[in-house]
């Protein structure tokens, strides 16, 4: 078994592991594996073990990962998101090549990835990023203005308004952890209760997937558990 297979399975005990805990059915929860900095054998590794879902953060990159990828296993349904900041120039090729975008957090980008998702597609699930931890130099909408957001994307032609997605303040406390997690949820709910429909919650990641499990996410963004230490090079 390569490293990779083996680290898919110790990432699914854990999530089996947390489920259990939260008394939450296993297929409540998703893997996103974070492919970011990897290159496409690390993901056709990943594939061949059973894993479908890569997201990225990286446009150029992931545009690539994602056609070398096909060429190499045209025959895998795969799903791809887009996990990270989200410039204006660079919502056309998003809006082409993924599937799913993790990280809306303004009306113009939200309206530049609808105008330019092509036709031919279904429609792009999104998910709106939340600077739940309140800190100054975190991408995200504040929780304040979350719902003014969501009312607009949820308007929008193309696109899909499916959760929200956090990255809390990064912390070992595990009480600190599953509080961060419960605002977004608690969000959520809210959200919901007054006709979003939503059924996403993006939280989690190699250091908190226990704590984000137990608070209902639906979504866990995994990298570093599952490929290694990231080397990054990019100038």
């Amino acid at each position: 078994m390569s490293t990779i297979t083996e680290n898919l399975q110790a990432v699914a005990d854990a999530i089996d592991a947390a489920t259990a805990e939260a008394r939450r059915p296993r297929d409540s929860v998703r893997l996103l594996a974070v492919s970011k900095t990897f290159g496409p054998d690390a993901v056709i590794e990943a594939v061949q073990a059973g894993q479908r879902a890569f997201g990225e953060n990286y446009v150029q990159e992931g545009i690539d990962k994602v056609a070398a990828v096909a060429a190499a296993l045209p025959d895998r349904a795969l799903e791809w998101h887009f996990i990270g900041p989200i410039q204006s120039n660079k919502t056309r090729p998003i809006a082409e090549h993924f599937d799913w975008v993790h990280t809306v957090e303004r009306e113009k980008i939200a309206q530049r990835l609808a105008e330019q998702r092509p036709a031919a597609r279904a429609p792009l699930n999104v998910c709106l990023q939340v600077n739940i931890s309140g800190e100054a130099s975190k991408s995200g909408v504040a929780p304040g203005e979350v719902a003014a957001l969501a009312r607009v994307v949820a308007t929008l032609p193309q696109l899909r308004l499916r959760g929200l997605m956090a990255i809390p303040e990064p912390t070992e406390d595990f009480a600190a952890q599953r509080a961060a997690f419960a605002a977004l949820r608690a969000l959520y709910d809210q959200l919901n209760a007054q006709g979003c429909a939503l059924d996403t919650l993006s939280m989690g990641m190699s250091a908190d997937l226990r704590a984000a499990i137990i608070e209902g996410a639906t979504i866990v963004r995994v990298g570093s558990a599952i490929f290694g230490a990231r080397h990054y090079n990019k100038g």
